[in-house]
């Protein structure tokens, strides 16, 4: 059984479980509505329980729940419910800083500040799933607040979206799209050519860059070593590829096997000489 602390509105209350004396926030349809303080409320069959002990990357859960307002826990929660049907299980204590997120959005829209963000197509199609279940969001503020939500935003609530269905923190997705940014933008330079982001080879190195960071935080090494064979086959993509790597490595402050230079002039090899049709933006 919970008691209840605080009505924040029909939907959402704060409460505390008798035995352990500790806080949850619960959400859902009607909860708290005709609720008081003190009254013992159970959890039914379709409502979310969250705990306050979270400690998320902008702060405790507990502290950061009394700048939130109820309807941004909320639409929070419901972005977290079409995730899980696409995903599945997912990791819910996403909810505070994505909540978070869009409490600070809606005040940017309302005070007309536009924000802009550089990664917002590569995250469109780094993380298409991802931002295809944000994009929810979109409808939602329109029909209840009137708020009309861009893409750049909803890019931003894409990779809280997959921070809940991966182990990566937003920042370390964040900090992956802009390695993958950087690299496009190298490999354009180095080559003299423009890359077609909606292109299958584009998607095939922007994966590979990917996977390249996360193997630097994790620390898992490549098995084969091909650095040799795309030295003497592809000198000039080698040669990008070295510059890209040690760029990466300096500028996210880690480290890169040698042996990902190999693997990722293959991919720039390919991209910058394949004609492959394109990926569409629109299922």
């Amino acid at each position: 059984m919970y008691r209840i602390k605080k009505v924040l509105n029909h939907n959402s209350v704060i409460v505390i479980q008798a035995e352990e004396n500790r806080e949850y926030l619960i959400l859902g349809k009607g909860i708290g509505f005709g609720k008081k303080v003190s009254e013992y409320v159970d959890v039914r069959i379709g409502d979310m329980v969250y705990s306050l002990q979270e400690l998320t990357e902008r702060g405790d859960a507990k502290e950061m729940i009394k700048s939130i307002s109820p309807i941004c826990l909320e639409l929070a929660n419901e972005v977290l419910n079409q995730a899980e049907k696409v995903f599945g299980r997912i990791d819910r204590s996403i909810l505070f800083p994505m909540a978070d997120h869009i409490e600070y959005a809606v005040k940017r829209i309302k005070n007309h500040e536009q924000i802009s963000n550089p990664l917002t197509e590569d995250i469109q199609v780094m993380f298409y799933k991802e931002y295809k279940v944000a994009q929810c969001i979109e409808t939602m503020l329109l029909e209840q607040l009137q708020i009309k939500i861009d893409e750049h935003e909803i890019g931003y609530i894409a990779l809280h979206v997959h921070s809940a269905i991966n182990d990566e923190k937003v920042s370390q997705a964040m900090q992956i799209a802009r390695a993958v940014r950087e690299c496009i933008s190298l490999v354009e330079q180095q080559t003299g050519q423009k890359i077609d982001v909606m292109s299958l080879a584009y998607n095939r190195l922007m994966n590979h860059i990917r996977y390249m960071v996360a193997r630097a935080f994790s620390g898992e090494k490549l098995k084969l070593n091909m650095n040799d064979y795309m030295e003497l086959k592809f000198p000039k993509a080698f040669q990008v590829a070295d510059t890209i790597c040690k760029e990466i490595a300096r500028g996210m402050k880690i480290h890169l096997e040698e042996a990902e230079i190999g693997y990722l002039a293959m991919h720039i090899e390919r991209v910058t000489n394949d004609k492959e049709e394109t990926i569409h933006k629109k299922e």
